[in-house]
């Protein structure tokens, strides 16, 4: 009896995998593609040592020749500005190694083959949504991160981080637009993180 459930379970744990393979290329061609995503973001921080979570709010723009834009407006005001080599806050810049880069613009941007170079993934594909886990390769990462899992539909709708010290942060996508063209003040903001 033992035996079998022993095989039971890994016949679950290999048909998982297989899916995730199988859903990998089915999800990406299910996403919305276009040069520009923004929307609205709320934030959850969940910390061990706080009983409630810490909670921001915002704005993200996305465009795939730029990078990205996450303007916190709750609640505290702040900017993060993120292109494939660099990561600019208001207290300046930052080395960006070069797989977080590729990670939001492969997150936002649709891309999700990228991802299987910095990570191993297994997922589910149902006929309304899907969920991806990113468990990292890199073992620096690893000493960080324990996962990544990422939600959605058409498009990106949820990504949960699971660190390894037992925190989790949960971030939920709204209002999400593919406007044709940025608008002036996220030009500027773009023009602010260009070589």
């Amino acid at each position: 009896m033992i035996l079998l459930r022993a095989l039971l379970l890994a016949m679950l744990a290999i048909s998982q995998c297989i899916a995730g393979e199988i859903a990998l290329p089915d999800i990406a061609k299910r996403l919305v593609k276009t040069p520009i995503t923004q929307g609205n973001f709320q934030q959850q921080k969940h910390l061990k040592v706080l009983k409630k979570p810490l909670i921001s709010t915002g704005s993200f723009t996305y465009d795939q020749n730029k990078g990205v834009i996450w303007k916190t407006l709750t609640p505290v005001e702040s900017i993060l500005l993120v292109n494939e080599s660099r990561l600019l806050t208001e207290q300046g810049e930052q080395a960006v190694p070069a797989a977080f880069g590729k990670v939001f613009k492969a997150m936002l941007g649709g891309d999700l083959a990228q991802l299987t170079d910095g990570f191993t993934i297994t997922g589910t594909d149902q006929l309304t949504s899907w969920q991806l886990e990113l468990t990292p390769k890199d073992e620096m990462l690893r000493k960080v991160i324990s996962t990544m899992v990422l939600s959605g539909d058409t498009e990106l709708r949820g990504l949960e981080i699971r660190e390894t010290g037992g925190n989790i942060t949960r971030i939920s996508f709204t209002h999400i637009m593919h406007p044709e063209k940025l608008t002036a003040e996220q030009e500027a903001d773009f023009e602010r993180i260009s070589p």
